[in-house]
């Protein structure tokens, strides 16, 4: 089968860290043991995964619509979207071009009605994770206003 490898980082903090490498590192041996030949590796290093327009995730939909690859392996479903509808929007694409997405970390969508719903739950608590992490960089930067720093 030959598969994509799909992993995203979204801050600068975690490119200097190296976390993209540990994705790929696990979704390589992942493929492998698979007996699946990765073909390709699409990373988005820096892109927000509150966003959709994110170079790497277009070229992935892009080979799955020209029915380049039969599957997509990702780390879990926050590394493909932080935003739920994001997350089912991706999926459903990709199955709609004959593409499996398989999470390492958790079960992958549709592979049983729980599965399904774990998945969707899960994308709802990283979308609310996101939202609590923005408001606390807000509300730290505007702490840091007020006591006369100059917040970059």
């Amino acid at each position: 089968m030959k598969v994509a490898l799909y992993a995203r980082v979204s801050t600068e903090r975690q490119q200097e860290r190296g976390t993209i490498s540990s994705q790929l590192d696990a979704l390589r041996a992942a493929a492998d043991a698979d007996g699946h030949e990765a073909i390709e590796e699409f990373i988005d290093d820096g892109y927000p995964g509150a966003r959709l327009d994110r170079p790497a995730l277009d070229r992935l939909r892009d080979a799955a619509e020209a029915g380049v690859l039969d599957g997509v392996l990702c780390l879990s479903a926050d590394r493909l979207a932080r935003v739920y509808a994001y997350q089912v929007l991706i999926i459903e694409e990709l199955q709609r071009f004959g593409v499996n997405v398989r999470f390492l970390e958790g079960p992958s969508h549709g592979e049983d009605p729980q599965a399904t719903l774990l998945v969707q739950v899960q994308g709802v608590i990283a979308e609310y994770e996101r939202a609590k992490i923005a408001e606390r960089y807000r509300r730290g930067k505007l702490y840091r206003a007020r006591q006369g720093e100059i917040p970059f």
